[in-house]
């Protein structure tokens, strides 16, 4: 594969505030170990970085700030991204800049 991605928990959107996050820091860690063990021999693969939190900004914000503080080649949007388009294209319009490479 030309790109991997390391395992990751996706969460139901009902789930309480507690078990999200709990779920945001089990991926976290899982990416951050799976890009430790890349690292060692990369075999022309890049590895993207999932990022999650549901719908909760402050739970993204923090997961777009870790992982983009890692050498990840590249990020995933993931988990829960809203029932209905709009709920995704609000969560969007405010996660994109966090990308961007002055706003880290």
């Amino acid at each position: 594969a030309d790109i991997i991605i390391p395992l990751d928990e996706l969460p139901p959107h009902h789930i309480s505030s507690q078990a999200l996050e709990a779920s945001v820091q089990r991926s976290h860690r899982w990416e951050a170990r799976s890009l430790k063990r890349h690292l060692e021999d990369v075999r022309k693969q890049a590895m993207y970085a999932v990022i999650h939190g549901g719908l909760d900004i402050k739970m993204r914000t923090q997961s777009v700030e870790y992982l983009t503080s890692l050498p990840f080649d590249g990020f995933a949007i993931g988990g829960s991204l809203g029932k209905h388009r709009s709920e995704l294209k609000e969560l969007l319009s405010w996660m994109m800049p966090l990308f961007e490479e002055g706003h880290r």
